[in-house]
């Protein structure tokens, strides 16, 4: 693990964009933005098997009001090294460079349907969750993406947090019983490809639960996972205070 610096690792990137996401060339961020990124108080940072880039991280420098955080666009490993640990190794990473830099806050976004992400970026990682951005990069060319809306959660990871540092030690993320929860079939992102007219209707009904949680002041702290349904579990949240 470690920053990419050269023009042949951005070029990696590309490539690998299109090996993890499948994306067509009108989808893929060009080597130039890893570029801008790297030399304009973001980053990138890949990971190796020896000679070999298996995944990266890229991160784009990026305000709230007077605030500094970085917004971390992408990060991806390739199908054959998941499972192993490999994302989870080059956020904290991430989560390393940001501290050295003095810069406390990271977020990115992602898509409510990849359950397993979901339960990467709340259980793992200790996100936090207060907003969704319906339909954010339109219809894409991605398999993974099907035809639907590209919804996106709004991951808010306060990395020097008390929160972040328990869930890194391994307690858990949410300490109190759901005040709320929003539920999706286990096999939701298998049926973007089978059923996705079912899929949307899936989609639609959670976007909606999503928005009116979040306008009244709850947010997603925590993450289940069965054998038939995943949930997120909501609870109020104070962005000063952490949990209310």
């Amino acid at each position: 693990m470690r920053p990419c610096t050269s023009l042949a690792e951005f070029d990696t990137c590309v490539e690998l964009q299109k090996a993890i996401w499948r994306y067509a060339d009108v989808d893929v961020v060009p080597s130039a933005l890893f570029v801008v990124a790297s030399k304009s108080g973001g980053h990138v940072l890949g990971a190796f098997d020896r000679e070999r880039m298996i995944g990266f991280a890229l991160g784009f420098a990026a305000f709230h009001g007077g605030a500094r955080y970085v917004h971390s666009h992408m990060a991806g490993v390739l199908p054959e090294y998941r499972d192993l640990g490999v994302g989870r190794r080059l956020k904290l990473l991430q989560r390393e460079i940001c501290l050295q830099s003095g810069i406390q806050q990271v977020e990115w976004t992602f898509d409510p349907l990849e359950l397993k992400n979901a339960h990467f970026n709340i259980v793992r990682l200790g996100v936090v969750v207060r907003k969704i951005l319906p339909n954010l990069y339109g219809i894409t060319t991605s398999r993974l993406h099907g035809t639907l809306p590209t919804d996106r959660l709004v991951a808010e990871w306060a990395i020097a947090s008390p929160r972040v540092e328990a869930v890194l030690a391994g307690r858990a993320a949410m300490g109190k019983r759901a005040a709320a929860r929003v539920t999706l079939p286990a096999n939701i992102a298998e049926m973007r490809q089978s059923d996705p007219e079912i899929a949307k209707r899936e989609q639609s009904q959670a976007r909606e639960e999503f928005e009116r949680h979040f306008a009244v002041g709850l947010a997603v702290t925590g993450f289940e996972r069965g054998e038939q349904a995943a949930s997120y579990l909501l609870e109020k949240w104070s962005a000063r205070s952490g949990s209310d």
